[in-house]
């Protein structure tokens, strides 16, 4: 999501995530979505709570800063939450240890706030188009 195209004649990678955010409110959705199916891979792997503790952190940074129009695709190019909670993973894979039932609580509360957020997302983005569409309508 965050380096699958390369700017010709340049080390400037991106992905998918900064392109699909331009779609307003679509784009976050989606990126949030496939942020948190690898969360929770990551949890179902064992991934200590610390790690998903900071997995959870880039995707909520990269979710609240993608709510702004334009600022939040040009921050999603620079932070590339997915690559780095890849590299956390990375890491750790050399000394993997088990999940508990304290990890699943963590989880849900985790991904329970990344929904809170994406929903604010829509609500604002859907505000934002109403008022666009409003003020078009009465020119």
């Amino acid at each position: 999501m965050d380096d699958f195209l390369r700017v010709p004649g340049t080390k400037l990678r991106f992905g998918l995530d900064p392109i699909i955010g331009l779609l307003p409110g679509i784009g976050d959705v989606t990126s949030a979505i496939i942020s948190a199916v690898a969360f929770v891979h990551a949890a179902r792997s064992g991934v200590p709570k610390i790690l998903l503790a900071r997995m959870g952190m880039n995707i909520l940074i990269n979710e609240l800063v993608g709510i702004i129009p334009g600022l939040g695709d040009a921050f999603s190019f620079w932070f590339k939450s997915n690559v780095r909670n890849y590299e956390l993973l990375r890491r750790y894979s050399a000394a993997p240890a088990g999940s508990r039932r304290g990890d699943w609580i963590f989880v849900i509360a985790v991904l329970s706030l990344l929904f809170v957020i994406v929903c604010a997302g829509l609500i604002v983005t859907a505000l934002v188009l109403e008022g666009i569409g409003r003020f078009l309508l009465h020119r």
